[in-house]
């Protein structure tokens, strides 16, 4: 009958609001305020240009002269806090370093580069007399993994990484864990001989493509580790590209109380995981091909591998946490490697946080029967294949557009450098976003005209065909929902019963007396 499922529908949602508040618990206890203010306090040490910069600041890095004047000045600067702000010298504990005296640097800073051969890119015979090297761009296949220079340190020889290790995507490509790396002193002052040296004696070569500075630290003010990458890219072209990862974790857990609490609403969520399975595993068995003909089924099928997948992540960053924490930290001269963990954790939170968006969506899911929300799915199936036919027609003039611009700005405007920044340039000028006058200054001619017939026909003409197409498809289902009785109707009759029968039971209110036979034939 339609009373019971609309109870089943209620009982449903009451069930899945409990799970969607654990969830949510789990989801918002994962990041915190104090991580944007510690991202942001690292960010100001190493990557803005104090009010004394002389041009060494990290975003200044031009070529490999600028390089070495960042790593001898500014980094040195801001791994070794030995003076406090009266200029009298702080006493280190046990010889380590508190960067803006609250952050420990665990262990050491830790520097290494990746190389490509020589003779790796083809040259035209007419410059074979005058170029005597050619190092390509950088790829797996052509990085140099041979000794070079002095060739007695580990600075000087190749050093391969775990496969497990992440590989590295910057600007100008994806660069592998491995290189010729060294590590710095816990001394300011033979950190500063030892880069010099390696400057004397040309660390840096024209192979090289890519140099990575991994630290990190940590904040026992706040149970944060902070993992620092700073990486300077030497591309084909000349010059030098920099970028940062900046990463505050919460590794170490179950210290708190409310680390605890968190740790009931994590076996609280795996109950609820199992319990699902079985349920849809009942449905699947039950309907057969009929389960997978509806889309919220598909939808509840992506919850709960989501779900699976955020659980297995969280188990092996925690197994990997309690093995790898008292190795990393044992030799204060070593560099811990916690980007390895850092890593696992972001992608844990990335995974709970898609988790919890497909949750919310799911709501829809429960309150269908809602007027409103009836009108809009009704809406959305009723014109999908007009939207169909619409997108394909869109993306084609879309593309169309996105190709003209990186032929003709892509080597003059930023934005169109790349198809892929076209596609997100001319998102930005339907929304009104745009930069008119780099257009004009690339191509006089064709950048207005450009610029002009691409408003005219994706903004004004094929935007307002979009909307006419859902505006006359919610028309007709509105009309068509007023011949409709409302089930909203139904659900309030079914919960003002259901707060009467509550009331009574608690002896609250009296139970309603039958009505007189005088009264009902008089109805």
């Amino acid at each position: 009958s339609r009373e019971l499922e609309l109870k089943s529908t209620l009982r449903e949602l009451v069930i899945y609001i409990v799970f969607l508040t654990d969830l949510c618990i789990l989801a918002f206890s994962m990041v915190s305020t104090d991580m944007y203010y510690l991202n942001e306090v690292m960010s100001r040490v190493f990557l803005e240009p104090s009010s004394e910069d002389d041009g060494s600041g990290f975003r200044s890095i031009r070529s490999r002269a600028d390089f070495w004047r960042f790593a001898e000045g500014p980094l040195l600067d801001g791994l070794y806090w030995e003076k406090w702000y009266n200029n009298k010298t702080s006493t280190l504990q046990n010889n380590n370093s508190h960067i803006y005296y609250e952050n420990l640097l665990l262990g050491v800073a830790q520097i290494r580069q990746l190389k490509v051969r020589n003779n790796t890119c083809s040259v035209h015979p007419y410059f074979h007399a005058v170029l005597e090297g050619c190092y390509s761009e950088y790829h797996y296949r052509a990085e140099d993994r041979s000794d070079f220079g002095l060739r007695n340190e580990s600075e000087w020889k190749y050093t391969s990484a775990s496969s497990l290790s992440p590989w590295y995507w910057g600007s100008m490509g994806l660069y592998s864990s491995g290189g010729f790396m060294f590590t710095l002193p816990k001394s300011k002052q033979e950190s500063v001989e030892k880069l010099v040296f390696l400057r004397q004696n040309s660390w840096l070569t024209r192979g090289t493509r890519a140099v990575f500075i991994d630290f990190s630290t940590y904040n026992a003010n706040i149970n944060l580790f902070c993992i620092i990458r700073l990486v300077v890219e030497f591309p084909a072209t000349g010059g030098a590209l920099t970028s940062s990862q900046i990463c505050s974790v919460k590794l170490l857990r179950y210290i708190t109380y409310y680390d605890y609490f968190l740790a009931f609403c994590e076996i609280t969520f795996c109950l609820f995981i199992i319990t699902f399975i079985i349920q849809e595993t009942l449905q699947i068995a039950k309907l057969k091909k009929e389960y997978f003909r509806r889309a919220w089924n598909w939808l509840d099928l992506l919850l709960l591998v989501v779900s699976i997948l955020a659980i297995a992540f969280n188990i092996y960053r925690t197994v990997k946490v309690s093995l790898l924490m008292e190795k990393l930290l044992s030799d204060a001269h070593v560099y811990p490697d916690f980007y390895f963990l850092a890593f696992w954790q972001v992608l844990y939170n990335n995974m709970i946080a898609v988790n919890i968006f497909f949750a919310w969506i799911k709501i829809f899911k429960y309150i269908r029967f809602n007027k409103t929300m009836a009108q809009l799915s009704s809406t959305l199936s009723r014109c999908a294949k007009d939207i169909i036919g619409f997108a394909v027609m869109f993306f084609i003039v879309f593309f169309a557009y996105a190709q003209l611009g990186y032929l003709v700005f892509g080597s003059q405007v930023e934005e169109f450098s790349t198809f892929q920044n076209c596609i997100f340039t001319q998102f930005r000028i339907v929304l009104g976003d745009f930069n008119f006058e780099s257009l004009e200054a690339a191509d006089r001619i064709l950048g207005p005209i450009y610029f002009i017939t691409f408003v005219f026909f994706v903004f004004f003409v094929l935007l307002n065909m979009f909307l006419a197409i859902i505006n006359d498809t919610y028309s007709e289902v509105k009309a068509d929902f007023e011949v409709i009785p409302s089930q909203e109707l139904q659900i309030r009759n079914l919960f003002r019963q259901s707060c009467n029968k509550a009331l009574v039971k608690l002896k609250l209110k009296k139970p309603e007396t039958d009505t007189n036979p005088e009264d009902e034939n008089l109805e």
